[in-house]
């Protein structure tokens, strides 16, 4: 059977539930963007500096933690608790009638820990942390039942062009969010609005914007019965019992695998990247909230056109060279970032500006790729395990981040390490057969790779 046979076969979604997939995106990046990349990192670092000790430390559950590391830490934390949880939630879902639903608890439960972040004031650091543990958490339970639809959407030759459009979406929703709190930041001043203030309710509105408009996908995505029969008994032992098999399982695909590992090292480069940018250029570039914002909103913007072109270039030369070409790209911004002078706005932006152009689309097309990895039946399942270093969920970077800074005290020494992600991680891609690897995984390659 080819691919074009694959694509007349019956079951895929129409526009509307596809539409309907895309807002999810949409509804998830104001989290994403408001919370993880700009707002809660420096938040977070100047309430849990006011805990800390004349010697710079805090100290949760006894353990001495250098105030500037705190956040890192927490972000390694949360990914290490996602590793149980999320290919549970996988397993679940994949035998489950009502993954829509399921879908629906993890995220409304992320939302509302994120409601509760405008709370965190004074020098409640470890109210903040726990808070973000909860949401970052659900949030990536939910993005693994979310990427489980992928492969019911649309069939093998379109499934890269409806991933890079639901990046796009996820772009423009968090972009828009994100120019809310923009103007409260260049307005503050004017109406007396302390900045700690204007980042507490952002974060807060974040929470709201995915809470309501996760209503669009819930309307319009619709469930499809599990392709290897519902679960019986208690659905958590199951779970459990369900990922000891799939793990046995996965060692017959030692190509999905292969695959897997160096996505899990190159996207922890990129999503530490993302996740401390703006305590970077806070701390050690020191650049004002009123620079930093607006220069990471213009970066949701260009992403929602890289991430468009990379598709664009996907179709003339396959996904694979695209995600290649774009973590050499990578290396190349952070070689840049380590070099941008103290205090200057334009050498930040210009970074900004490639760091768009290459973001989404090395996440859409890889996302693509992987849903074409999975046995069938298996998609939520094998998404638990890709989402623990998909977004918001790296943890091996930001903990290199934190001990490079805790050992040298340097945030250029810090940030520089993370070229090691890219290298191996787009070394290992190059290995991967990926046309033998699909048909490894049972499914029928596009004609372009």
């Amino acid at each position: 059977m080819t691919a074009a046979t694959v694509a007349e076969t019956p079951g895929y979604a129409d526009k509307r539930e596809r539409t309907g997939w895309y807002f999810y995106e949409w509804a998830n990046h104001g989290f994403y963007t408001v919370c993880v990349t700009v707002f809660l990192g420096p938040y977070l670092s100047s309430v849990t500096q006011k805990a800390a000790d004349a010697h710079g430390l805090v100290h949760p559950l006894g353990i001495p933690v250098a105030a500037g590391s705190f956040f890192s830490y927490v972000v390694s934390l949360s990914v290490l608790l996602s590793v149980f949880v999320l290919p549970v939630i996988g397993a679940i879902a994949d035998r489950s009638p009502r993954k829509r639903e399921l879908m629906a608890v993890c995220a409304y439960l992320g939302a509302a820990a994120t409601v509760l972040l405008l709370f965190c004031t004074g020098d409640r650091y470890l109210l903040g942390g726990s808070l973000f543990l909860i949401a970052n958490i659900c949030y990536s339970a939910s993005i693994a039942v979310y990427y489980s639809f992928l492969p019911q959407l649309a069939p093998p030759d379109k499934r890269d062009s409806v991933s890079s459009i639901g990046w796009s979406y996820g772009y423009i929703g968090g972009g828009l969010l994100l120019a809310f709190a923009v103007a409260a930041v260049l307005l503050g001043p004017k109406f007396g609005w302390e900045t700690g203030t204007i980042a507490r309710y952002a974060l807060a509105s974040a929470g709201i914007w995915w809470a309501g408009f996760t209503i669009i996908p819930l309307v319009m995505i619709r469930n499809r019965p599990p392709l290897e029969g519902v679960a019986q008994g208690n659905p958590l032992i199951f779970g459990f019992r369900q990922l000891g098999r799939t793990l046995a399982e996965l060692r017959a695909f030692p190509l999905t695998i292969l695959f897997l590992v160096g996505f899990l090292i190159y996207n922890d480069g990129i999503q530490t990247v993302i996740l401390l940018a703006a305590q970077y250029a806070t701390d050690e570039l020191k650049l004002a909230q009123a620079v930093l914002v607006p220069t990471i909103l213009l970066i949701q913007f260009v992403a929602f056109f890289g991430a468009l072109t990379l598709g664009a270039v996907a179709k003339r030369v396959g996904a694979v060279k695209t995600v290649i070409g774009s973590l050499i790209a990578w290396i190349v911004l952070i070689v840049l970032a380590f070099f941008l002078p103290v205090g200057q706005i334009l050498p930040f932006i210009g970074l900004g500006v490639g760091i768009g152009l290459v973001l989404g689309g090395s996440q859409a097309l890889s996302r693509s790729l992987f849903s074409q990895l999975i046995p069938p039946g298996k998609e939520a399942e094998y998404f638990g395990i890709y989402v623990i270093s998909d977004k918001g969920t790296s943890w091996l970077g930001p903990l290199m981040f934190g001990l490079v800074f805790q050992f040298f005290g340097s945030y250029r020494l810090a940030i520089i390490s993370l070229i090691i992600f890219f290298v191996v991680g787009a070394c290992v891609l190059a290995f991967v057969p990926i046309r033998k690897a699909i048909e490894q995984a049972g499914n029928i390659p596009p004609d372009l790779l």
